[in-house]
């Protein structure tokens, strides 16, 4: 196994660190190739910074970024193929998908572990510090702050069995990432009024952490979101997303139940707290299939922007409850019935939804 990152860690715990990255190389290694070009250059480069310990305004050599890419790629060759490792704790042996079991062994530790399936059914795994620990409405959710072993996407929140993880670290990376893909072009979009909203120009830091903390909410929210959707449609609707994986349908789907999520939980707060930078991220988040399926939510985040209205976006959401539900009902009824044509007649609903 490769060594991990040096991160101060506990000498206990190194063992544990480098096996939940080395699970993590195996996920890599079957999935990378699944971004375009572009996206995994760029995913590739911050990676690379987050591995050696650099600063986000810190100049990288690209001869040296070159060469461990051609590095990590060449490990990833040999690991394609091998399962994943079991991780030891204390004596204890644990299935690395076993999160639940592998986070109450690590408790006393204040670290915090997760494992489960994305999107396109890749695994992802990540072990961090624990910064908070919330019991909140029955869910609990963990928020953690610097990260000592994750894969390539790291995504910054997922929710799996009643259980939310939130990675600090995460989206802070995510944001710096926007911040940069926006300063190619500056354009007058809902990106850019985001960013407005902090100051980066003068203190990248500050403002870096100052907006990783208001997001926090956000994707809190939407993970509550998450969760209320998957009391509404039932272990059915994993089953479903489960039997279409890497497919378009699959991407299809994912949307509305995003869609559903945020109409029940992240917009209705928002919208009541009438926080602007959290709603013009959101929007310059909205990008891909969410966008594609769902234009009437666009046009009237833009009657806001024009107008500073948002009698249109609070109509919408409050018609989005209902009509996404209902979008996600049927795809199941036409799951559950297993005609030849299911797929098809699923993609021609949502399109036509």
């Amino acid at each position: 196994m490769e060594a991990p990152p040096n991160k101060a860690l506990s000498s206990a715990h190194l063992q544990l660190q480098t096996r939940v990255q080395h699970n993590c190389h195996i996920s890599d290694a079957r999935f990378a190739s699944d971004f375009t070009m572009c996206v995994y250059l760029l995913k590739m480069r911050e990676y690379y910074r987050w591995e050696k310990g650099y600063g986000y305004a810190d100049p990288l050599v690209h001869a040296e970024v070159g060469e461990w890419l051609t590095q990590r790629e060449r490990l990833w060759e040999t690991l394609e193929e091998k399962p994943f490792v079991p991780l030891e704790i204390d004596g204890g042996v644990y299935d690395p998908f076993d999160a639940d079991a592998i986070n109450q062994a690590l408790a006393p530790h204040r670290l915090v572990y997760s494992a489960g399936y994305g999107a396109k059914a890749k695994p992802h795994f990540y072990l961090a510090r624990l910064e908070r620990d919330i019991h909140h409405d029955g869910f609990r959710i963990f928020v953690s702050a610097e990260e000592y072993a994750r894969d390539l996407s790291a995504p910054p929140a997922m929710s799996q069995n009643g259980r939310i993880y939130i990675r600090r670290e995460s989206l802070r990376r995510m944001l710096w990432e926007r911040l940069e893909e926006w300063r190619w072009n500056r354009l007058d979009n809902a990106m850019g009024r985001a960013l407005q909203c902090y100051d980066f120009e003068q203190d990248l830091d500050g403002a870096l952490e100052a907006m990783t903390d208001t997001e926090i909410r956000a994707l809190m929210l939407h993970e509550i979101g998450e969760a209320e959707a998957g009391r509404e449609l039932g272990e059915s609707w994993r089953e479903m997303i489960d039997s279409f994986p890497r497919s378009r349908l699959e991407l299809m789907a994912r949307a509305v139940r995003d869609h559903l999520a945020d109409a029940l939980s992240t917009l209705p707060a928002l919208l009541q707290e009438q926080h602007a930078p959290s709603l013009h991220f959101y929007f310059a988040n909205l990008s891909g299939m969410r966008k594609q399926i769902y234009p009437a939510l666009h046009k009237a985040y833009q009657h806001w922007v024009e107008y500073d209205d948002t009698s249109r976006l609070e109509a919408q959401i409050a018609r989005g409850r209902d009509h996404w539900l209902q979008v996600a009902r049927d795809l199941l009824r036409l799951h559950e019935s297993r005609v030849k044509d299911a797929w098809q007649n699923m993609e021609t609903l949502i399109e036509e939804k």
